[in-house]
């Protein structure tokens, strides 16, 4: 949240307040490393009442390092960007299955770093696909890489979209869960608008020939949001219409800030005039 909101208007403005509240962001963000696990912590008690949850690390936070590693980069304090890449590393080897497929929370012992269990999170159950996961994990790990320069990233984030592009559909539109049952079937847009974003900049990051495979699967997505499951009227203020937060959620397939904020991105690097912030 903090990377287009405060660290982008700093980088527009140069406010001293802005450039404040980013770098107080990442130092909270630091605090919640696990040294012995070499994990972030996810959630606090307050926000899974009645779990011990001082150990769960979750693949959603590949898009919350990058907000150190931009730390790391205007203090020139190395700390941050070493949190981050540990954090990804413990991702790399815990999370990512060997077809390519994320997992969404890993739980490790807090007080010895020995990784306990996984559970399905958001996703359909254990063991399932859940693709906004597997889209954070993706552009994730490109972003890893382009502020590294670690291959190892950029491999993880080339396995995962491999994974990823395998899995669409015939129709180009992206179910909350890879491995769903049949019924019922729910959407996510906004594992499509992210994956999109990923495949995109993905293509920007490796040799000529295979730009295409990645661009192609890219435009695949974000026509099939635009052909079926966007609403450009007056009346709606949201553009993407089949936006979910979890497959086991009591309401499905509504609008999410999210889904619209990524989609747009995704038409601004199509049209060549967006602004990479992360």
């Amino acid at each position: 949240m903090y990377l287009p909101t405060a660290v982008l208007d700093y980088r527009l403005t140069g406010s001293p307040d802005a450039r404040r509240r980013g770098l107080h962001a990442a130092n909270l963000l630091a605090g919640r490393f696990n040294p012995v696990g070499k994990f972030i912590r996810a959630w606090n008690e307050e926000n899974r009442p009645g779990e011990d949850v001082r150990g769960w690390a979750i693949i959603d936070c590949m898009f919350n390092i990058p907000l150190l590693y931009w730390a790391s980069e205007e203090t020139g304090d190395p700390r941050f960007k070493h949190i981050a890449m540990m954090h990804a590393d413990t991702v790399m080897e815990h999370f990512v299955r060997k077809d390519g497929s994320v997992r969404h929370i890993v739980e490790f012992d807090p007080e010895t770093g020995e990784r306990l269990r996984d559970y399905g999170g958001q996703g359909h159950a254990l063991g399932s696909s859940w693709t906004r996961g597997q889209s954070w994990g993706m552009y994730g790990f490109l972003m890893s890489y382009l502020h590294t320069g670690k291959q190892e990233y950029l491999d993880t984030c080339k396995k995962i979209a491999h994974y990823f592009c395998a899995n669409i559909p015939e129709d180009g539109l992206i179910p909350v869960d890879f491995r769903q049952p049949k019924e019922p079937y729910w959407y996510d847009d906004t594992a499509a608008a992210i994956a999109a974003c990923g495949l995109l900049e993905l293509a920007k990051a490796v040799p000529e020939y295979e730009k295409d495979m990645y661009r192609r699967a890219a435009l695949k997505l974000l026509k099939a949001l635009y052909e079926n499951h966007c609403d450009f009227t007056e009346d709606n203020d949201c553009i993407l219409m089949k936006c979910t937060g979890a497959y086991h959620d009591e309401r499905h397939e509504y609008p999410i800030i999210y889904g619209d904020f990524f989609f747009m991105e995704a038409l601004f690097k199509l049209k060549g005039s967006g602004i990479f912030m992360w």
